[in-house]
């Protein structure tokens, strides 16, 4: 498995994380949860994400694999309102909350890093959320902090000297923070998390998506399908549904920045087809520029600027 040094944390992480909303999301068994994770961390991929929101998700992590907790680099994200806890969304009650929750569920006496969650511009202008996980950095709850979002906000985010970590939209449905902010996050040393790399399978009919993920991928899906653009047209055969998933990964992987690609996945059978796919090194330059060319062309005749996915 390929490492890459994770910004200014200092750690060395793997080009494959987990992401852990779709096992929240999709109520995934518990067995199977401790499966998937036990898989990964055998086969040398050390970075788990999770977040406050994502339903069962902290606590199936926690419960799979808290007693090797000092195999891989974890991350969860906060500051959302919470049912059970107290404060309004971003307070700086709500964040330190979160996170001694988060602590207790993730079962470990720290998180090597903290995102806030997605909050706007404004809201992340104003410090509060930020000032709280600076006291909880202080406390040894965090070790790091950052942020989770796109466009303006996630550019503003990459600009603090106090953030190591931006985690972000990038896919091959998903320009806008490849352009305008991956080349910040090189200059400041940020380690950069790919989040929705494999563009939530946009190739996929709604029919085949499962649960929220039938809505939630449909920008994503109208995307792809106005981009017009096929697995044949960058020389692969056979089954579209099996060529997808390794162009879109590698797509991600070859991006200058990416510190690494954060999949979701409820099935043992692609932990293991994405474990193959990250030993395959990035997408050659012919075929990241056909698939740039092919977004651009769409993004043009739409009228539109496709902004980062939220």
């Amino acid at each position: 498995m390929e490492m890459r040094r994770f910004g200014k944390t200092g750690f060395e992480i793997s080009v494959l994380g987990f992401g852990g909303g779709p096992v929240g999301f999709l109520e995934t068994d518990r067995t199977e949860v401790t499966t998937l994770l036990n898989t990964l961390l055998d086969r040398g991929v050390n970075l788990i994400d999770t977040a406050a929101v994502y339903l069962g998700s902290e606590e199936a992590i926690g419960e799979a694999v808290g007693h090797r907790r000092s195999e891989y680099v974890l991350v969860s994200k906060c500051g959302r309102k919470m049912e059970g806890l107290e404060g309004e969304a971003w307070s700086a009650t709500m964040v330190s909350q979160t996170v001694d929750r988060a602590l207790r569920r993730l079962r470990t006496d720290h998180l090597d890093v903290m995102l806030l969650h997605s909050c706007d511009l404004e809201t992340l202008k104003k410090g509060e959320a930020l000032g709280a996980l600076a006291r909880a950095q202080e406390a040894g709850k965090i070790r790091f902090y950052g942020y989770s979002g796109d466009n303006a906000a996630a550019v503003y985010a990459a600009g603090l000297p106090e953030v190591s970590v931006i985690e972000t939209s990038v896919n091959i449905c998903d320009f806008a923070n490849i352009d305008n902010l991956l080349p910040l996050t090189r200059r400041n040393d940020i380690g950069v998390l790919a989040k929705r790399p494999v563009a939530n399978a946009a190739w996929r009919t709604a029919a085949e998506q499962r649960g929220m993920y039938a809505t939630y991928a449909q920008t994503y899906s109208k995307r792809l399908a106005d981009m017009g653009i096929a697995p044949a047209d960058l020389g692969y055969d056979g089954d579209p549904n099996t060529a997808w998933p390794e162009i879109a990964l590698r797509f991600t992987l070859a991006q200058p920045g990416v510190t690494s690609a954060i999949v979701g996945t409820t099935q043992h059978a692609n932990v293991l087809r994405n474990l193959e796919i990250a030993t395959m090194g990035p997408l050659p330059k012919d075929k990241l520029d056909r698939i740039r060319a092919a977004f651009k062309r769409a993004e043009s005749a739409s009228g539109e600027v496709w902004a980062g996915q939220q």
